[in-house]
């Protein structure tokens, strides 16, 4: 198989014969062997029977039907785990990625040798509610991961097989593949400029939560990635930190009382100091991290993943 073609979708029933003619067009006029995957994530409106009925029409169509509405990232990884094609592309389908693009696509991937092609919308059609936020989303991004794209958000990206072989999405981070493959080893990641449609049928499915939802896994992925196998590292030294800190406050403040005393001055008590109470506080939050830490590692240690790495090729064995 040289391309699968996956297609995560909720309610979109209006443009999926659209969508798939299309396909069936350009995949067909690229000589290729091919598969169009789509992941129906909870559809409510008859997406699904229509996805029956292209399956029965062309047997290169396959539909995956997820029990209830998991989300865009749950779909994909569904669809990842069934695409058998060496070039894995992925696109929305509400018609405002473009079919033709694909041929370009899959040649900077089999040819240039990209590991990862991600689409740049640079002329979007959407609602200013929609693209000041996805501008400030892509530049927090761009600096936190050290990935240089434009449109992290873009559904329109293709990947060599090894790629979505070797990562596992969820929650919301289909929006951070990129950075998740370039964790895992893919550093050859590149960025096209696509066409962007304004939407034909139905309405967006994006909300102001999805920004929300994205800055936080973004903190989770950049924790996990750095400090998943070793936790200790950071909250052991987060709670050496605040416990030296809290250390000094009360060396500080028994070294002013002795020397009060030393010059038989009056001084006041120690616990009449707000700093002794401060001090106290930051030594009990970082006895509590360490632990936390302590806990952490016996989890990691005990995770049945904890040696598991990603291995690209064996020699000799």
């Amino acid at each position: 198989m040289d391309i699968s073609v996956v297609v995560p979708l909720i309610d979109e029933r209006e443009s999926l014969p659209e969508l798939v003619r299309r396909l069936h067009v350009v995949l067909g006029g690229m000589g290729v062997l091919y598969e169009v995957l789509l992941i129906d994530d909870g559809s409510r409106d008859g997406s699904w029977e229509e996805i029956e009925r292209l399956h029965a029409l062309d047997a290169r169509v396959k539909g995956i039907r997820l029990g209830r509405n998991y989300g865009k990232s749950p779909a994909l990884n569904e669809g990842f785990r069934a695409a058998t094609g060496r070039v894995v592309i992925t696109m929305d389908a509400d018609l405002q990625d473009d079919p033709d693009e694909l041929p370009e696509l899959f040649r900077m991937i089999t040819v240039e040798g990209y590991d990862l092609v991600s689409g740049w919308k640079k002329k979007r059609f959407d609602p200013l509610t929609k693209t000041i936020p996805t501008k400030l989303f892509n530049a927090t991004t761009r600096w936190a991961s050290g990935v240089s794209l434009h449109d992290f958000n873009c559904g329109l990206k293709a990947y060599r097989k090894e790629v979505v072989k070797s990562i596992e999405v969820y929650g919301e981070m289909h929006r951070y593949i990129p950075f998740i493959a370039k964790k895992e080893g893919f550093h050859r990641i590149g960025e096209k400029v696509v066409l962007h449609h304004a939407r034909k049928y139905g309405k967006t499915k994006f909300g102001f939560s999805r920004f929300i939802n994205g800055f936080l896994d973004l903190l989770t992925i950049t924790f996990v990635f750095r400090f998943g196998k070793k936790p200790m590292h950071f909250f052991g030294a987060m709670g050496t930190l605040m416990f030296f800190l809290g250390t000094l406050a009360i060396g500080w403040l028994l070294g002013e009382k002795l020397w009060h005393i030393y010059h038989q001055e009056r001084a006041r008590l120690v616990a009449d100091n707000p700093i002794f109470f401060i001090a106290l506080t930051i030594m009990i939050i970082g006895s509590q991290l360490f632990l936390a830490g302590f806990v952490a590692e016996l989890v990691a240690r005990n995770s049945p993943e904890r040696n598991a790495y990603r291995v690209d090729q064996r020699l000799g064995f």
